[in-house]
């Protein structure tokens, strides 16, 4: 009897043993591996969650890039939303490139030069980029183009796209609607960098060149979302000695912007001007330096009667 007993736990242990080795195979030999190369060029875009980074360090060109695009050695990113979506067939344009061994990825980059990263996959399509130099990671979704929602970022940061012009002049004041203050505003400008709030506002007419206007008041401003209508939202001016002045916003096309006046009724078209094409930080942080250099006061606004308006359109 004992021997039956020693030779049935003998079994029992071989045949755990086997399960265990069994399982144990399946779980290490799921498919064959792929290459980090091939990891980055699996997906057709790599949106930048900025908000999940980690650390205290920048990545100069990972700060600005919605989106990156791996090929064939080429880097490509979507810094601007003009034009997002449409750029590069989608993939926005090219920012440098890349070499991807092992899990390191080696970037040289246009204008900020050198940088390398350990690439992490912490899911099927999340990846971690860690930069040694400065202790910060970035983390990147990965999505085709077919189910990667272009509206959905646009909109989201509907703010950034403000700030890629130097300004926007007004080109149409419908003819509906109560005279007010702001019907004498000709041109805005939101500056990038900084606390990203901050726009400046003339009165000046008929200017060809953005650098030449003269900006007579600068305030806070803040964007804000309409509920049930992802491509609707607020624009808020904060006038500090009159009331803020509060729009309903929309984006006809990559160049023009509606702007309808909640207390008046009067609808507004602005057209940007000066499209800036951003490859890092410093430049857009240099054309706000440039243009802080001009005066802040805000020439005196005389007060209007609310009466029917005139078509303005040109």
């Amino acid at each position: 009897m004992k021997t039956i007993k020693q030779l049935l736990v003998f079994a029992i242990s071989a045949t755990l043993f086997t399960s265990c080795y069994v399982e144990e195979q399946n779980i290490i030999d799921n498919g064959p591996s792929i290459s980090l190369n091939q990891l980055l060029q699996s997906y057709d875009l790599w949106y930048v969650d900025i908000n999940s980074t980690q650390g205290f360090g920048e990545t100069q060109f990972m700060q600005i890039a919605f989106t990156l695009t791996f090929s064939n050695g080429r880097l490509f990113a979507n810094n601007n939303l003009v034009g997002f979506g449409t750029q590069g067939g989608g993939s926005g344009v090219q920012i440098g490139n890349y070499d991807a061994y092992d899990m390191v990825l080696d970037v040289d980059h246009v204008i900020d030069g050198f940088d390398s990263f350990d690439v992490y996959q912490v899911d099927n399509n999340t990846i971690e980029l860690y930069n040694p130099y400065n202790d910060t990671s970035y983390f990147l979704d990965g999505y085709l183009q077919s189910n990667f929602d272009y509206d959905l970022v646009f909109y989201d940061n509907i703010h950034y796209f403000l700030q890629e012009y130097e300004a926007w002049e007004k080109t149409f004041t419908s003819n509906v609607g109560a005279l007010n203050e702001f019907d004498d505003e000709n041109y805005l400008q939101f500056l990038s960098g900084g606390n990203d709030s901050t726009f400046r506002s003339s009165q000046d007419q008929n200017v060809n060149n953005p650098d030449n206007v003269y900006w007579d008041y600068t305030g806070v401003y803040g964007v804000g979302d309409l509920t049930g209508n992802m491509y609707l939202k607020t624009l808020t001016l904060d006038y500090d000695f009159f009331d803020n002045e509060f729009f309903e916003l929309s984006v006809i096309n990559d160049g023009i912007i509606e702007l309808f006046h909640a207390d008046s009724g009067t609808t507004y078209e602005f057209a940007g001007q000066g499209y800036i094409a951003h490859y890092r930080n410093s430049d857009a942080q240099g054309k706000v330096a440039k243009s802080l250099d001009k005066p802040k006061k805000r020439k005196q606004k005389t007060k209007r009667v609310d009466n029917p308006r005139e078509n303005k359109r040109s």
